[in-house]
């Protein structure tokens, strides 16, 4: 099935509407998770939105919550989300990062008591639209074993990096091989096995079986080096808004607890180290030189951080969005049971 972003958009936003959550936060949400479906980043896209649903309906999700500011003191502010969509409290966080930026030439805003939202890539995108470095990260329900242990203890805890500039250079990474929302995207494709090295079962060993995993342990990225970045996005995060921290984290599967998500936001002003141009310079002159690498074998060329995703963003914005069997189910049955028509395919 596969659909024009802009009808899935529209399609999302009357869901979410008729859910109860107000026109424009409902436009925030489906415009962002239709961005990563755009960017080929389906497992942050609209299949998340059924759960979405679901959190709702439990009250996790605010609906009218706006958050609120707790202090702001030189660059650096202190936001309380008060369980509102994720969306809105990163849209609001990411504006003020920007904002105290302008002034001082960096800016941070960390917020607790959130909620999911969505890929981390769209807030420094945001952010880099206004002319900043923008950096976010994010902790997450606990799904990862720490080094050396086999209970869950840590989150994916993601972390985004973005660049001013057209086809910037975009950095958005999990602490784990991968985000549990992939293996979520397996399962719903249908697709019994995962690549090695993605999960292990609930003991801690190694498996490629999508059922297991789903049950089991995520992966985390270069063993002890990925937990202790989780660690630290944890710290950045959690530790210094006053947020929950590791197994106090609820999660967009988990309908019996709020997620209370801590995130962090911050912007960089380019400009108080050198000329905006001369950044653009400078970095493609870098990735010039990165990519000038001779390819490994088994590869055609050297990527750099948003390659893959710019090229997939532009099929899709020709072609249309596919969605996978299993995630245009749910979304159809949260359809009918709001009397939303559904969009019209792709040409």
């Amino acid at each position: 099935m596969t659909f024009p972003s802009a009808a899935l958009a529209a399609f999302a936003q009357e869901i979410l509407e008729r859910s109860g959550v107000p026109s424009g936060k409902a436009n925030l949400v489906a415009v962002s998770l239709t961005a990563s479906n755009l960017r080929g980043v389906d497992s942050h896209g609209l299949q998340l939105l059924p759960y979405y649903l679901d959190q709702i309906r439990a009250g996790n999700i605010r609906v009218d919550s706006n958050g609120r500011v707790l202090s702001e003191s030189g660059a650096c502010l202190l936001f309380d989300g008060e369980r509102a969509f994720g969306q809105h409290v990163a849209a609001t966080c990411s504006d003020h990062a920007v904002r105290l930026c302008r002034e001082h030439g960096l800016g941070m805003a960390v917020a607790r008591e959130s909620n999911h939202y969505g890929a981390a890539a769209y807030w420094t995108q945001r952010i880099a639209d206004a002319g900043c470095i923008g950096i976010t990260a994010c902790n997450a329900s606990s799904l990862v074993a720490p080094w050396q242990g086999k209970d869950r203890r840590l989150g994916t805890n993601p972390i985004s990096v973005a660049l001013p500039g057209p086809r910037r250079w975009l950095l958005d990474m999990a602490t784990t091989t991968v985000a549990m929302n992939k293996i979520v995207n397996a399962s719903l494709s249908g697709r019994e096995t995962i690549p090695a090295g993605w999960a292990m079962d609930a003991e801690g060993d190694p498996t490629t079986s999508t059922a297991v995993a789903m049950k089991g342990l995520l992966m985390p990225l270069g063993g002890y080096k990925g937990s202790g970045l989780a660690m630290m996005v944890e710290i950045l995060c959690a530790v210094l808004s006053g947020g929950a921290m590791s197994t106090e984290v609820g999660g967009v599967y988990n309908r019996s607890q709020p997620m209370r998500t801590s995130q962090m936001f911050l912007a960089i002003d380019p400009t108080r180290f050198l000329p905006m141009e001369d950044l653009g310079a400078r970095m493609t002159r870098l990735v010039e030189m990165i990519k000038s690498s001779a390819p490994a074998q088994g590869y055609d060329e050297v990527l750099v951080a948003g390659d893959p995703e710019w090229r997939i963003e532009e099929q899709r914005r020709r072609g249309g969005i596919p969605l996978s069997d299993g995630a245009w189910k749910a979304l159809r049955e949260a359809a009918e049971a709001l009397n939303v028509p559904l969009p019209a395919q792709a040409g």
